[in-house]
């Protein structure tokens, strides 16, 4: 392949670097991927209406979050065990976001520790808390505080982990499974397999110690399960223990949306978790103008974002900015640092070209008024 041009020519440069039971845990979804493809398809469901004789002879990318002004709508969102992609994963992730001045969202399910980030990036950080054991989730919180990150993202939409049969059938999980298929593939893709014998399997880096060392956490997370009995009292408790911004992220229904909010969240993260939970779910998007005639507070979303035209869409339906998740892996995976900042220009000059097209100058200036809904046309495409 020649020079990458969009997000997808990364998707395949990862896919042909990493051994397909990697490269399937990084693309693939819940049970038979309904919900993963149609992530990509609803974006199809608006077309953009462009007024004409406007100056767009200058461009204005910035947003601004939570009294913050930002130099792009875009971040990158919380993703888990990104060393399998590459040594460091989610530090080469940060320092790209750091070197735009965007944010970057440390998941819990990270390679490397809450404060291994913090001290070797100079960012704006976010941490995402899973809820796998309350201890524990209390533990993280607090070493998320002292570490100086200002954000906490509570995800809510992995109570049980997603029926994710490409990763069943491949035997994919940490610790890595050296079977004869395993090694075969690894020897087939050498540059990855340096690289994991180079720097050893990545680990889960945050659950280590005291408050993972509890039998009780240790069975949770042997078992990889969550508590499933985290409720809206959870959340009120969480918004008193923790001083700064937290948002809840995995919501789909306005009126859920509406209740964080009453509870003290400082926003909402509109996901359905990259399509890798529930199948055949709602996509985010779907519910965007709705939760945003609702909620006053920020609103932000992911799941399937991977042109600069759908984050244009989003933004236009009302959210603030929009989390990045498989677009920046894929460049992180296929050529590591360059690959990320490739990636994060590619969908810079796309919005800023579909502004100029659309005949809007500023981000700030996007509304509804420049997309009309197409529901359903795209599928009636498909069958003619």
């Amino acid at each position: 392949m020649g020079k990458s041009i969009k997000v997808e020519d990364y998707r395949h440069l990862a896919r042909s670097r990493l051994p397909k039971m990697v490269f399937d845990y990084l693309d693939g979804g819940a049970e038979d991927e309904y919900g993963l493809r149609h992530n990509r398809d609803v974006f199809l469901d608006w077309h953009f209406k462009p007024s004409r004789l406007i100056d767009v002879s200058r461009r204005d990318l910035t947003v601004e979050l939570f009294g913050q002004r930002y130099p792009l709508p875009f971040m990158i969102g919380p993703t888990g065990l990104n060393g399998i992609f590459r040594p460091k994963g989610d530090l080469l992730l940060a320092q790209a976001a750091a070197r735009l001045g965007i944010p970057f969202v440390l998941s819990t399910a990270s390679n490397l520790t809450i404060e291994e980030v913090a001290s070797n990036c100079d960012g704006e950080l976010w941490f995402q808390l899973y809820v796998v054991h309350r201890d524990l989730a209390n533990s993280l919180t607090d070493r998320a505080l002292a570490a100086g990150y200002k954000t906490l993202v509570l995800t809510t939409d992995v109570t049980v982990n997603g029926y994710r049969e490409r990763d069943m059938r491949s035997g994919f999980g940490l610790p890595l499974r050296y079977t004869p298929k395993v090694i075969l593939d690894g020897l087939r893709h050498p540059a990855w397999s340096l690289d994991l014998m180079r720097t050893g399997v990545p680990q889960l880096a945050n659950f280590r110690g005291a408050a993972a060392a509890t039998p009780q956490a240790q069975a949770a997370l042997m078992s990889r399960q969550m508590d499933a009995s985290f409720s809206w009292e959870d959340l009120a408790r969480l918004r008193d223990r923790w001083p700064h911004r937290l948002l809840v992220k995995g919501i789909l229904r306005p009126e859920d949306a509406q209740k964080c909010v009453e509870l003290g969240a400082d926003g909402v993260v509109l996901s359905n978790h990259g399509g890798r939970q529930v199948d055949s779910c709602l996509s985010p998007m779907e519910v965007l103008s709705q939760t945003a005639r609702l909620v006053t507070k920020p609103i932000l979303i992911d799941s399937g974002f991977r042109r600069g035209g759908e984050i244009v869409k989003a933004l236009a339906l009302g959210a603030k900015i929009v989390l990045l998740g498989r677009a920046t892996l894929y460049g992180l995976a296929a050529r590591g640092s360059p690959g990320i900042d490739d990636v994060l220009s590619i969908l810079r000059t796309e919005i800023d070209r579909t502004l100029a097209l659309i005949g809007c100058n500023s981000v700030a200036q996007l509304s509804s008024d420049f997309l009309v809904p197409t529901f359903g046309r795209h599928n009636e495409e498909k069958r003619s």
